[in-house]
């Protein structure tokens, strides 16, 4: 198993744990927290009124793992993953400490809210790697952490400290796990169907755009490029990436 499901009262903690691999999110964790969150979806909101998730120290998540990543059923699959969190009917708190790098960014900004230690680094590097995200994460680190933001870090592939991000709102509160869990405990006692319909009202406030024919196909040719092998292989084998623009 490599994801950890517990009950702390109406809390529940979700906690990657692969710490061997800095909770390096792999196809099988992808498919464990499917289950995670079905299994929190028919409890909540009256069994389960808060969720955090977090991950084994040390690393909230440092990222896909690139052993055998492709775009395809991983790339799907992620994507149910984050959206899953949107759809579960009680506020998702990412208690963050460590790196949130890559998915472990877009596991942060899939949730509602976000507890981070000061030092904690997060950002996409996807452009160290020649890769391109979907048009969900791209969005979402928009409205999460500000228009500039994003374009550092998709751009620029730009990391910020979580202590840069609580300045502009991006992480709610500076702390630890426990910090998380308590603040989860405190909206525990708050309406829950109240919090379920301002959820859904969020959720629905930033409704995807149809899909866009250019973005995709721009998308596509980046990760079947020689620059996406020549990323992953460098990544892997810890040296400087060649890109060649093919």
């Amino acid at each position: 198993m490599t994801v950890d499901l517990e009950h702390d009262g109406l809390v529940a903690i979700v906690t990657l744990d692969r710490p061997e691999r800095r909770n390096a999110v792999d196809h099988p964790t992808l498919l464990e927290l499917l289950d995670v969150q079905a299994a929190i979806a028919a409890r909540a909101p009256v069994a389960i009124r808060a969720v955090v998730l977090t991950g084994k120290p040390p690393a909230f998540s440092a990222g896909a793992d690139l052993n055998g990543v492709e775009e395809g059923q991983f790339a799907s699959d992620l994507a149910q993953v984050l959206r899953g969190f949107g759809a579960l009917p009680v506020p998702v708190i990412a208690a963050i400490d460590g790196p949130a790098l890559g998915a472990g960014a877009q596991l942060a900004i899939a949730t509602d809210l976000r507890v981070a230690t000061p030092d904690s680094v997060i950002g996409v590097p996807a452009a160290k790697l020649g890769l391109v995200v979907d048009h969900w994460t791209i969005r979402r680190l928009a409205s999460e952490f500000s228009p500039p933001i994003a374009r550092a870090m998709l751009l620029a592939a730009q990391t910020y400290t979580a202590e840069q991000l609580h300045v502009t709102g991006g992480i709610h509160r500076l702390g630890g796990r426990d910090d998380a869990i308590g603040w989860a405990h405190q909206l525990s006692q708050l309406a829950p169907l109240t919090i379920t319909g301002h959820k859904i009202g969020l959720e629905r406030a930033a409704v995807e755009p149809a899909v866009d024919d250019i973005f995709e196909a721009a998308r596509s040719a980046a990760w079947a490029s020689a620059d996406a092998e020549e990323g992953r292989s460098a990544f892997l084998e810890k040296r400087p990436a060649q890109f060649t623009g093919r």
